[in-house]
């Protein structure tokens, strides 16, 4: 560990600060991007996607929120026609998820939206750059640590982006 207390304390503020920042403007870009699905509902979707389906336990277990949180959310997804539900083939009594054809076009265009505004704010960083930057967002990302029965439930937002808090601007 190199730096000085003081030093280390100051990096800290300014990392609180910028991600905080990173998240207000991430959940304004997902507003405009596709304002009838709010990050949450993107974020779900995108997991099961992800994972070619997946439970609603496992959405729960993954995110670590409560079962009727998820319940809610996948709701409204269904209303919205992006999620359906499918017998597993090896247990009818199991419930799949699984993004519509909707779904997966909402998700494309979101997608697609979302790199070219990461591709237009990110121009003029080198490849090294990106590279580097890349790699501390997976080494910040992986060294949360594993959830525990013990550990508080969050939203997906807050798990896949710094919780807002209040900060010495804003």
């Amino acid at each position: 560990m190199t730096g000085t207390p003081r030093e280390r304390e100051e990096s800290l503020d300014v990392i609180q600060r910028e991600l905080t920042a990173f998240a207000r403007r991430a959940r304004a870009a997902a507003a405009r991007l596709h304002p009838e699905l709010p990050l949450v509902s993107y974020t779900l979707l995108a997991h099961i996607d992800d994972q070619h389906g997946c439970r609603a336990t496992d959405l729960a277990a993954h995110y670590m929120l409560d079962k009727s949180t998820v319940s809610r959310q996948i709701g409204t997804l269904e209303k919205l026609g992006l999620v359906e539900r499918r017998q597993d083939p090896a247990d009818h009594r199991i419930q799949v998820l699984h993004p519509t054809e909707a779904g997966t076009r909402a998700l494309a265009s979101t997608q697609a939206s979302r790199r070219a505004a990461y591709q237009e704010r990110l121009a003029e960083w080198t490849a090294d750059d990106l590279a580097r930057f890349a790699e501390y967002l997976l080494r910040y990302n992986s060294s949360g640590g594993t959830a525990t029965q013990d550990a508080p439930r969050q939203h997906p937002a807050a798990i896949a982006l710094p919780a807002e808090a209040p900060t010495a601007g804003a």
